[in-house]
């Protein structure tokens, strides 16, 4: 009896765990849905109060305790996010190659929170951090090397941290969803609002509650709560480990992407036959994660890695005796994948450029401008790292209300599960975008001209506070976030369902790479505006004081940008087609619109 009994346990722990390695038709796989979302939703609750709430208040810490200059605290900012971005992409290889989005997600929460104690020790330990400089100071003392080393060796940490946490969070959260029931679907399209609306939430905690605390209380208090909350991060993390579901890292899917590559290369002389569909070759493996695919016609050049030559051998399972000589369709169709995003995901990272202004120039912005509540209200103003609460805002609670009622509405419109397309989803978002940096142009130059004309004080080291209320710079900040609710979500979503399914670690590090190169393009870009006006006649658009500068032109600049990438983005979206059907946006919208009026004649309607 009790081996009987200790059998049983093995068997049962067996099923809780969850293991999967042979896709999700395993027997031993049993999905929990929601009954895992608060452990992998508090997870990361924790961790973006910890994160956030040390890095939006990064740039004005950086200026203020640091006493580095706006432009090099600007620029190191924009580096450090790209840097973290970027690192997303070894994250994804190690995570799918070697140790699984469990693993990977378990020890970079532990290192995010190495990363963000360390951050707070420079705050709390006098000798960590250079002498205070005074409101009247002209010239402050600069961190010492030491300093500066231990500072970035915490940027290292979290560094680490954000390289495996960024691009397993979401695709370790889908798959607690069953992808083949329609309930799973649905649990998984709801779960990329969701988890957005979560972290919505977490930044307006820590734009309003922990950055007044680092701004007005004590730096070191303010700086310790991040810390403690990412602590409760990697405990919550843990608690659900019996419940999760964990797809096994199967090895590189770049290898197989590498062989497409090479073979095509080596084949591209070849003749493709008459009907490629039918004459290629064709092989599944019997245990492979990713979901057939149909042929597609774009990219045919790649189809050559699949032509059959006299010279290539088949072993008796139907598998290529020499991979790198011959691939199947199926591989190939797996890197037409990959191959049609890249133009998308080119125009996405220009359309970040405009979001990267609003977390950073719109902060100096903010210290020019006046930021009490009211003209009674003396005694308290808006800290400035805190103004982008109002983005946030904006997208949580658009987010709940397009999840709730207004996909549904769409839904019964089109016919579609989404309600709109992915792409038509980003395409709003990219045109709301170009709004927010026109409105923003012009709130600068409104905010500018008071500051010459009506100051009400003035800026240590920075120059006249205008009087125009820092409630103006709500509009843009509500496109800004009604644009992300559209593109950025929608981006998750796109690069998640568009990629093959063992590629999923590396589909969310290609989000977080967009937003790298948006970093890196804005910071090259307020570099040459920095450089090339401050030789100019009209002065430098970008100074240590914006009264002096002209930034509303440098909005405008980046409008145009803006402008151009949306023309560019509707062509690629109009030339793109989708994984599932391998038809075009338009294409599908077409067939959608052929099965409502089918529906309708069939009703009598």
């Amino acid at each position: 009896m009790s081996l009987d009994h200790t059998t049983m346990e093995k068997k049962e722990k067996s099923l809780t765990i969850n293991d999967v390695e042979d896709g999700n038709d395993d027997p031993k796989v049993n999905h929990r849905g929601w009954k895992a979302m608060p452990y992998i939703i508090g997870n990361e609750t924790f961790e973006k109060l910890g994160a956030i709430g040390t890095l939006a208040n990064l740039l004005v810490y950086l200026t203020t305790v640091f006493n580095l200059k706006s432009i090099t605290a600007t620029n190191m900012i924009n580096i450090f996010n790209g840097c973290t971005n970027l690192s997303t992409l070894l994250g994804a290889f190690f995570s799918d190659t070697y140790f699984g989005r469990y693993h990977t997600l378990g020890f970079c929460t532990v290192a995010s929170f190495v990363g963000l104690l360390m951050i707070q020790l420079t705050a709390a330990i006098k000798s960590l951090h250079p002498p205070h400089c005074g409101k009247e100071s002209t010239t402050c003392q600069g961190p010492t090397t030491g300093q500066m080393a231990f500072l970035l060796a915490g940027f290292g940490s979290l560094l680490v941290g954000a390289a495996g946490i960024r691009p397993c969070n979401l695709a370790f959260g889908a798959d607690q969803f069953n992808p083949t029931t329609e309930s799973g679907k649905k649990g998984i399209n709801s779960f990329f609002n969701w988890y957005f609306f979560t972290i919505n939430f977490a930044m307006f905690v820590s734009l309003t509650l922990i950055v007044y605390i680092q701004s007005n209380v004590s730096w070191a208090i303010g700086l310790a709560i991040p810390a403690a909350l990412m602590f409760l991060s990697c405990v919550v993390f843990y608690m659900g480990s019996r419940i999760y579901v964990r797809v096994k890292a199967t090895g590189s899917p770049m290898t197989s992407v590498v062989q497409v590559l090479v073979v095509a290369m080596k084949k591209r002389k070849l003749k493709l036959p008459q009907n490629p569909s039918l004459s290629l070759f064709t092989y599944m493996p019997p245990k492979s994660l990713n979901s057939k695919l149909p042929y597609t016609y774009q990219f045919r050049f790649l189809d050559k890695a699949a032509i059959i030559t006299p010279d290539d051998q088949i072993n008796q399972d139907g598998s290529p005796f020499h991979p790198w000589s011959l691939c199947s369709i199926q591989q190939v169709e797996e890197v037409k994948c990959l191959v049609r995003v890249i133009p998308i995901w080119l125009s996405s990272m220009i359309y970040f450029i405009a979001n990267v202004q609003q977390n950073t120039v719109l902060v100096f912005q903010a210290l020019q401008s006046d930021r009490r509540i009211s003209t009674h209200a003396n005694n308290f103003k808006i800290p400035a790292a805190s103004y982008g609460v109002f983005s946030m805002l904006t997208m949580s609670i658009f987010l709940a209300l397009y999840d709730r009622k207004i996909v549904p509405l769409l839904r019964k419109l089109t016919g579609r599960e989404t309600g709109i397309t992915i792409l038509q989803r980003m395409g709003i978002g990219m045109f709301l975008a170009t709004l927010c940096m026109l409105v923003s142009g012009i709130v600068e130059q409104q905010r500018r001209t008071l500051a010459l004309t009506n100051p009400i004080g003035m800026v240590p080291r920075k120059g006249a506070i205008s009087s125009m209320s820092g409630l103006w710079f709500i509009p843009q900040l509500v496109l800004s976030g009604l644009s992300e609710s559209f593109t950025s979500v929608g981006q998750v979503e796109f690069y998640y369902k568009q990629f093959p399914e063992n590629m999923r670690s590396i589909a969310g590090s290609l989000f977080f790479c967009v937003m790298a190169g948006s970093s890196y393009l804005s910071t090259l870009l307020i570099t040459i505006v920095h450089r090339v006006t401050s030789k100019s006649s009209t002065g430098n658009w970008i100074p240590e004081d914006l009264n002096k500068g002209r930034l509303d032109y440098f909005y405008y600049v980046v409008f145009g940008i803006e402008v151009v990438n949306l023309g560019y983005f509707l062509v690629c979206a109009k030339w793109y087609k989708y994984k599932e059907s391998g038809t075009s946006d338009l294409v599908e919208l077409h067939e959608v619109s052929k099965e409502k009026e089918k529906e309708k004649s069939a009703s009598g309607v």
